[in-house]
This record gives structure tokens, sequence and C-alpha cells, in this order.
């Protein structure tokens, strides 16, 4: 009787052992880089900006409300909203930095910004040699286009500006 869950174990593991062999969804091992797996469609990674146009800066969607810089747990997201001559806020940011080793990929900032101007990537290759300034990413690396990426709460947009103006 004490050997029985034993024997179950072993045939478990011999089951498996000799199906791996028999069945090509269960070969594991992945000769990367040259072989690569396919991602699912919903894995995402690591966040970046949405910009509108064909000039990346100039056509962000962000508006440096600075709402994913404050509810983001681990404060990896930086913004400076960019002043006109006068000193009046420009309503685009002038630093918008992302400290990527930081960055626990939550999708709580992609959750919060009201105008659909960050999303998340499944872009998981971002290896460097340099710690620090290697990942942290700027606006000008964060930035892709909006082809793929359409605004869902256009009137979002709208309420968020009259408030940006009140203050």
């Amino acid at each position: 009787m004490n050997g029985f869950g034993i024997l179950k174990g072993l045939a478990v593991t011999a089951k498996n052992f000799a199906g791996s062999f028999s069945t090509k969804d269960r070969l594991v091992t992945v000769e990367y880089p040259e072989q690569r797996t396919e991602l699912p469609e919903n894995t995402r990674q690591f966040p970046f900006l949405v910009y509108d146009g064909t000039e990346p800066i100039d056509g962000l969607r962000c508006v440096a409300c600075r709402i994913c810089e404050k509810e983001g747990p681990p404060e990896c997201i930086y913004i400076v909203m960019e002043r006109d001559a006068a000193g009046k806020p420009a309503k685009k940011p002038r630093v918008f930095d992302i400290d990527l080793s930081v960055c626990m990929s939550c999708q709580i900032c992609v959750e919060v910004c009201p105008f659909d101007a960050i999303k998340m990537d499944n872009a998981f290759e971002i290896a460097t040699t340099d710690r620090f300034e290697g990942l942290l990413m700027k606006r000008e690396d964060l930035a892709k286009p909006n082809s793929h990426f359409p605004r869902i709460h256009p009137t979002d947009a709208a309420e968020v500006d009259a408030r940006l103006e009140e203050d």
C-alpha cells in the first residue's frame, strides 16, 4: 500500500516522458534565438507612447497630465510638461521617461490614461549592457504610430482638456 503512490507518480512521469517524443505540442526545447515561439496576442510587456500623424514628437497623444506618473506603483514614469515662451503649459511632454528596469508591467499607466496615449507592447528583447542608462527610455524611443491603436473614448479627451485649461 505504501508504494502505490510512488508507482502512480512513476507512471505519470513515464507517460509524460514518452509523450514528449511523440507529440509536437509537448516539445519544450526551442533553440532561441534561431527559433522563436509565437507569442500569444494578449502578451503585453512594456509601455510605449502612441502618436497620431507622421511626426512622432508633435503627434503624441500625451498632454503631460501626469496621471500615469502619479498612479503607477513603481514610480518608473517621469514627466515634465513643455511650456511656451510666456511660461504657459503647452499640453505636451517636454520630458517623458520610463525606466524599464523599474517597470513591473502592471498596466496601471495604460488603465488610468484618459487619452489612450500609453499602450503595452509585446516586445520583450530589451537587453542591454548598460544597466541604468540603457533601460531608461526617452519619449523619442517610446513613440509608436497610431495605425493599430485607435482611440477608445474620444469624449474623455475633451473633458480632460477642459480640466487642464481650468488649472
